[in-house]
């Protein structure tokens, strides 16, 4: 879960804009434009890593740390070493085979060495047909290329053959030299591996930088650890005042992840099913799944160790197959007669915990994100041995297989008792909006993509926010102090409680298992609070709330927190076209911001801090936090690429019973799984 924080001035996102000129009547030749090497990645780097924000930065680990997993799946490789240097830069050592060095035989590279050629040319790689992967996550062949080409520097070092050889490339991955061997590999060391530094490119990622954040690297290290049984993969950040080292391996692998996403929940029961397989194909699954008390799904699916957040093949043989087993025992046992309806999937389903692992030769991906599997074959495979291994394993453990029998029963009654419930009040409330509280004040606009609902902390915050909002499209519920957490709390003590009730009434779309995404009346939910550790708190028990029981909501990226600003400087004289008002967002853009101001000999009043949003009138809320054209929101989100379940198990620990790491987590400011701007 991506947690770490940064602030994106508004005065800053306003500046950036899109200029268009008329275009030439006359089109030809000349007008085609052919870029070479690795200058479309420059040109167009989104189509690459997804973004230059913080993702996209991010994603630049991602592809070199995937080549050295790629050499542990093909078994030759043990440990894999992250270190996030003092000078900026990240190093990505393994001690797999090392890249191959010797010439390229033939074609336009001919001479070159095979490991500049892969650093330098866009799809060359080991895993298109060749030999040297029988299963690989970076199959498109762009991975380490595209890395070098936005590094400002990348140093390529390979040890093989009793040799170190080394090569440099310069901004946008021009080789400086060929490769070169710089002497003998390093006694007590590896014996083979390569490693790659790089330095990402500031002229790139200009939206948030080229900060690494390590608590986003060590989620994503750790999954692959869990995926990746008995490989050792070590983080170490060197960067001054950060300095730690952590190591991850586990002997159990996605029993250990199983066991690790259930450790803050009731297990229905100790055990964990886990069985895998291979076909004469070379297709292989490794799952594993246990039950605990709560009333969530929990299906991960990966593939060749990549992440597919939006399931696929396997994902739907694995939710088949449970369906059927599970039906076919409680009627062989008779815990369901045969007149009754058979357990529908949701029901079986809810509670579980469960990872589906499939490795084989070629993967079908939904796009570069590789969010979606595609093969049907993996389907059926999975579903066929599923049929038989869960089979087994129920009739083997009639406890934990009757537990589940009876908590789906369970389920299955409060759907229906849910539905009868929700349909109910529909149809006492059907698009009136009545029965809805008091405090709340709503806009005018039925139209759900254009409305927004501001949960705002506090009287006199909610008071200025009434005169600030656009009555049209902004409605507004205030709130008192810090609402209950719910991840320590029952469902019926959330339901109790009034600030919660009231948000989830407002909201419209029922809660947790019965939540309709359709049915919510506002496009945007945005928690406005003050820009301090009090605020921060609030923002997280919010984002508790709606992760837990309106969580559709926020996965598709319809849950914001708004970003006032901390400091107002007022110019004594400010000059022509200028504002008289300029706006910090935090303490090291206000020092900036000062030294700057200074520097110019820009006279100002005595800079203003703001302790909280009731500090504002109407017009400076509107205009810094509330207004489309100016403010700042960032998104609360499931970084790409991150598992939904370490983001899952993140919210149970910092919102549960033990205080301190939840403390840590709000005074350093880290509130929202991830960020971007919006309305910019």
């Amino acid at each position: 879960m991506a947690t770490d924080d940064k602030f994106v001035p508004s005065d800053e996102a306003s500046s950036h804009h899109i200029s268009a000129g008329q275009p030439s009547a006359e089109y030809g030749a000349k007008d085609i434009q052919v870029l070479e090497g690795l200058d479309p990645v420059r040109k167009r780097p989104g189509m690459y890593i997804g973004s230059t924000g913080l993702a996209g930065l991010h994603h630049l680990i991602w592809e070199v740390v995937d080549n050295a997993v790629d050499e542990a799946m093909a078994g030759f490789c043990t440990r894999i070493v992250v270190v996030l240097q003092a000078d900026g830069g990240c190093r990505v050592e393994d001690d797999g085979r090392g890249i191959p060095v010797d010439p390229y035989p033939s074609g336009p590279h001919q001479g070159k060495s095979a490991a500049e050629v892969v650093l330098t040319v866009l799809h060359a790689g080991g895993k298109f047909g060749g030999e040297g992967y029988k299963v690989s996550g970076g199959l498109h062949g762009v991975g380490v290329s595209v890395v070098n080409a936005l590094s400002e520097r990348l140093i390529l070092e390979i040890d093989k053959n009793g040799l170190r050889h080394q090569q440099e490339f310069a901004k946008g991955g021009k080789p400086q030299g060929a490769l070169t061997v710089v002497g003998p590999t390093p006694p007590g060391g590896r014996s083979s591996g390569t490693t790659v530094t790089f330095y990402p490119d500031p002229t790139i990622f200009v939206a948030e930088g080229i900060e690494f954040h390590a608590r986003t690297v060590l989620e994503r290290l750790q999954t692959m650890a869990f995926l990746n049984r008995g490989l050792e993969i070590v983080f170490t950040d060197e960067r001054p005042g950060r300095e730690q080292t952590v190591t991850y391996q586990y002997k159990g692998g996605v029993i250990d992840f199983v066991r690790h996403l259930n450790a803050s929940k009731e297990a229905l029961f100790t055990k964990v099913c886990h069985y895998e397989h291979e076909d004469e194909d070379g297709q292989t699954l490794d799952i594993a799944m246990q039950w605990n008390t709560g009333y969530y799904e929990g299906i991960h699916g990966y593939a060749n160790g990549i992440s597919t957040t939006e399931g696929g093949m396997h994902v739907e043989g694995f939710r088949s197959a449970l369906t059927a087993v599970a039906n076919k025992y409680a009627k062989a046992r008779g815990l369901v007669k045969e007149k009754d309806d058979p357990l529908l999937g949701e029901d079986i389903r809810e509670g579980i915990t469960a990872i589906v692992a499939v490795k084989l030769r070629e993967p079908q991906f939904e796009g570069q994100t590789k969010a979606k599997l595609g093969n049907v074959s993996m389907r059926s495979f999975v579903q066929k041995t599923t049929n038989e291994k869960l089979a087994e394993w129920f009739e083997e453990n009639p406890t934990e297989a009757n537990r589940v029998i009876k908590k789906a029963q369970a389920a299955a009654q409060a759907r229906v008792a849910a539905k009868n419930a929700r349909n109910a009040v529909r149809r006492k409330t059907a698009l009136s909006g009545a029965g809805m509280p008091d405090k709340l004040k709503d806009c005018s606009t039925r139209n759900p993509d254009e409305a927004e609902l501001f949960i705002v902390e506090g009287d006199s915050a909610g008071g200025t926010a009434v005169n600030a909002r656009d009555p049209r499209t902004q409605a507004l519920l205030p709130i008192r102090g810090k609402i209950l957490n719910v991840q320590k709390a029952s469902v019926g003590d959330m339901l109790k409680n009034a600030e919660c009730a009231s948000i989830i009434q407002v909201v419209g779309a029922g809660s947790g298992r019965t939540f309709e995404l359709e049915q919510a009346r506002y496009g945007k939910v945005i928690f406005m609070a003050d820009a301090d550790s009090d605020g921060a708190h609030i923002r997280t028990l919010l984002a508790t709330l709606f992760f837990k029981y309106m969580r559709p909501l926020v996965e598709a990226g319809r849950v914001f927190t708004a970003v006032p600003p901390l400091h107002r400087f007022e110019l004594s004289s400010p000059r022509k076209g200028q504002d008289k008002y300029l706006y910090t967002y935090s303490e090291a853009e206000y020092q900036r911001k000062l030294a700057e101001l200074t520097k110019r000999g820009v006279s100002f009043k005595e800079p203003q801090r703001y302790k909280g949003l009731g500090e504002m009138d109407a017009d400076q809320l509107k205009e810094t936090t509330m207004d489309p054209r100016h403010r700042t929101l960032r998104r609360i989100t499931v970084e790409e690429g991150e598992s939904l379940e370490l983001a899952m198990a993140t919210f149970e620990k910092l919102m549960g019973n033990d205080v301190a790491p939840r403390k840590e987590f709000i005074v350093a400011g880290a509130y929202a799984l991830d960020a971007e701007r919006i309305d910019a």
